[in-house]
């Protein structure tokens, strides 16, 4: 991992480039989405309209899975926008874990959730789970109904860990916005009062 970068000087603040915008706010859009759909199903009786709509919270993971490793590699090949100068150090390190944290738990919520579908698939003859349109996910074999459902509970976990980062990241922009500072012009649409942030390159 690379170390936390330094603010530097600068006369007019640098924004994410388009493309780790448009990233950001589309997962954005699909973590609210599955959450939603996570929870809904998650409380239903067993039955047809539980199984559609656990096809669709396996398809969004999909989804989220496929666009968290091109937005890493996204973000390894355009770095963001450098720090303001007055944002305080202890702020920055807590951005930079916080972003490292995303990551890690976009890639690991989808495998997790897929390993806990595999469990015991095996055993029942199974080599696939359906997706939206009748897509053929293939499961992971060699994963027991016992390991499947423990799996199942780190799932569980790892969504709830995620909706605690993400609460303290909304309550970070939310700070920023209410002080009126710099950084919360980094991400569009948001901007510092008063100034017009020029695009990363």
């Amino acid at each position: 991992m690379a170390s936390v970068p330094e603010a530097t000087p600068q006369e007019r603040l640098l924004r994410y480039n388009d493309g780790a915008v448009a990233l950001h706010w589309l997962t954005a859009l699909l973590v609210v989405a599955q959450v939603t759909v996570g929870f809904t199903f998650a409380g239903m009786e067993r039955g047809p309209a539980r199984g559609d709509l656990f096809t669709v919270h396996k398809s969004i993971g999909a989804t989220i899975l496929i666009l968290a490793l091109v937005r890493l590699a996204w973000r390894l090949l355009h770095p963001p926008p450098p720090f303001p100068t007055e944002l305080p150090r202890w702020e920055r390190v807590a951005s930079v874990w916080a972003h490292r944290a995303f990551y890690l738990l976009l890639i690991l919520l989808p495998l997790t959730g897929l390993m806990a579908v595999s469990g015991g698939a095996e055993a029942d003859g199974r080599t696939s789970t359906p997706l939206l349109g009748g897509i053929p996910l293939p499961l992971i074999p060699g994963i027991s109904e016992d390991a499947g459902e423990r799996l199942g509970g780190a799932h569980e976990l790892l969504v709830f860990i995620t909706l605690a980062i993400l609460v303290l990241h909304v309550a970070a922009a939310l700070k920023h916005q209410i002080q009126r500072h710099r950084a919360a012009g980094r991400m569009p649409p948001f901007r510092t009062p008063g100034e017009h942030p020029l695009p990363s390159p």
